[in-house]
C-alpha cells in the first residue's frame, strides 16, 4: 500500500480536475476489484461527479447530499461500506453489474467536501485495508485542496 501513497503523493496538483482524474485512474489499476472508481465534490447541497475511472460515466453525476448512499456518507461524513447493494435500500443503481461499494468522504476539517466513491462486480468486495487506503487518499486529496484554497 505504500507506493500507491507515495505515487498519490507525487502527483503534480496544480490542476485539480487533472490531479482527480489521475487519482481515480491510479486507485482503479492498483485494486483488480475496483470497477468504477469516482471523486465527487460537494457543491451548493449536491455530490458532483469531477473525475471517474470505469468503462463509462454514470448517469448519476448529481446526487443531492443525504441521497442514497453517497449522499449519506457526505452528510454523515463517515465512511460507508456495503457488502451487496441489492440489500441496500438506500443504494442508487449506477450499472447492473455492480454488486458492493465504498464511499469515503474527503473531510477538510469537520467540513465534507468530497467523497470517493468506489464500485465492484463482487460481492463483499471491500475490506478494512481498502478503507485505510482510500480514508489516506482522502486525507491527501484534502490536504492538497486545502493547501491550494489558502494560496
Amino acid at each position: 500500500m505504500p507506493s500507491i501513497i507515495e505515487d498519490i503523493r507525487g502527483l503534480p496538483s496544480e490542476n485539480t480536475g487533472e490531479f482527480l482524474k489521475r487519482i481515480v485512474d491510479k486507485l482503479r489499476n492498483f485494486r483488480r476489484h475496483y470497477t468504477w472508481v469516482g471523486i465527487y465534490m460537494v457543491e451548493n447541497g449536491f455530490l458532483v461527479l469531477r473525475a471517474f475511472s470505469g468503462d463509462e460515466e454514470t448517469s448519476h453525476v448529481k446526487i443531492r447530499v443525504g441521497e442514497g448512499v453517497c449522499g449519506l456518507a457526505a452528510q454523515k461524513g463517515e465512511t460507508i461500506i456495503v457488502p451487496d447493494v441489492s440489500k441496500e435500500s438506500r443504494y442508487i443503481e449506477c450499472f447492473p453489474s455492480t454488486k458492493s461499494e465504498i464511499v469515503v468522504p474527503i473531510l477538510i476539517g469537520e467540513k465534507v467536501a468530497g467523497e470517493i466513491d468506489i464500485d465492484s462486480d463482487l460481492l463483499d468486495a471491500f475490506d478494512d485495508e481498502d478503507r485505510l487506503l482510500l480514508e489516506e487518499v482522502a486525507r491527501i486529496i484534502a490536504e492538497t485542496l486545502a493547501a491550494k484554497k489558502a494560496q
